[in-house]
């Protein structure tokens, strides 16, 4: 397969088709190179040499009655992890300053749970009317779980520029992850941010088991939900879940899957997050030419590489910290 030139075809508004796709996953390592090149190639377009820099604040940390797999917060986990309510305003401010004084454009207030409460989603947007007063420039992004149509109204009003919610598997592999909550649900919430106004932001896990068809229909889903953002997670098993143990990656096909991607999601900002220290390991930079966006600092509950070694590898690669403040048109039913 020429790699490049299905790359120039995507940038004039090809899209792959399934054969295409699992040729790019199940490609030879020797082809790395090539397919790399081609897929940096997408991301130069569209955002040249610049990287967004994404900060996690675990606002709220297990007590999660959800049976997600994967999760370590869930209510099937015994990993040993901190647990607490949500935190004061005050704390999550704290948090904003700090992503602030380090350049970090978005700044993601993540909560634990099936969906919030009332009283929780105040805390929110009390908190974010306080960060947009001292830093109106900062792309603020919720997690909170599933929504309530006014739950996202209020969310908008208050602020809130992106909001994530995964889609984290396949439809079809999504029974075999978590049982509490369908795919459907998932979807929903993220229509849900778009009828707001709110840029919509929704990734994967990669490595649960799934097969390559999966990892292509989760592409797939993505382009067909408009995702703005798209971070794209691998395995990071921890012990006392259910997949413990389970390490299907290596830091070659991670690579492919982010360059699947990109070809897939042309247009859109890709973010390596969590599990690419682990999965990646000294091949982290790479990952960069297929995507355009990383998180600095620790994710939930597992730590992340430090933000030196980050600005290093950065500066290394001789890509430039994008600033910009989030533009995005939402295309609203």
């Amino acid at each position: 397969m020429n790699y490049e030139v299905l790359a120039q075809q995507v940038l004039d508004g090809y899209q792959l088709t399934d054969t295409e796709a699992l040729a790019i996953l199940k490609s030879p390592d020797e082809d790395l190179l090539p397919l790399l090149h081609s897929a940096y190639k997408i991301r130069n377009y569209y955002y040249g040499n610049k990287v967004k820099l994404n900060m996690i604040i675990n606002t709220k940390s297990g007590l999660c009655p959800e049976n997600c797999g994967y999760c370590s917060q869930s209510i099937i986990s015994k990993a040993p992890i901190e647990k607490y309510a949500m935190m004061k305003q005050d704390e999550i401010v704290a948090g904003a300053d700090r992503a602030a004084s380090l350049n970090v454009g978005t700044y993601c207030i993540v909560a634990s749970g099936r969906g919030p409460v009332n009283r929780e989603i105040d805390i929110v947007v009390d908190s974010v009317k306080a960060i947009k007063e001292k830093h109106s420039d900062m792309t603020i992004c919720a997690c909170l779980g599933i929504l309530k149509p006014e739950q996202a109204q209020k969310l908008k009003e208050a602020g809130v520029d992106r909001y994530n919610h995964n889609i984290n598997t396949s439809a079809n592999h999504h029974e075999n992850i978590t049982t509490s909550h369908t795919y459907d649900d998932r979807v929903r919430t993220v229509e849900l941010a778009k009828e707001a106004g709110i840029s919509p932001c929704s990734g994967v896990i990669v490595g649960m088991r799934e097969t390559q068809q999966d990892v292509i229909a989760m592409a797939r889903s993505l382009y067909a939900l408009d995702a703005d953002s798209i971070p794209v997670n691998f395995l990071n098993a921890v012990d006392g879940t259910p997949l413990e143990g389970t390490h299907e990656l290596n830091p070659r096909y991670c690579l492919k899957v982010l360059c699947l991607f990109r070809f897939i999601n042309p247009s859109k900002e890709i973010r390596v997050s969590g599990g690419r220290e682990v999965n990646l390991g000294t091949l982290q930079p790479l990952s960069l030419y297929p995507a355009n966006s990383i998180f600095l600092g620790d994710y939930l509950t597992t730590e992340g590489q430090a933000g030196e070694k980050d600005r290093q590898m950065l500066e290394d690669l001789g890509f430039e910290v994008d600033l910009e403040p989030l533009q995005h048109e939402l295309k609203v039913n």
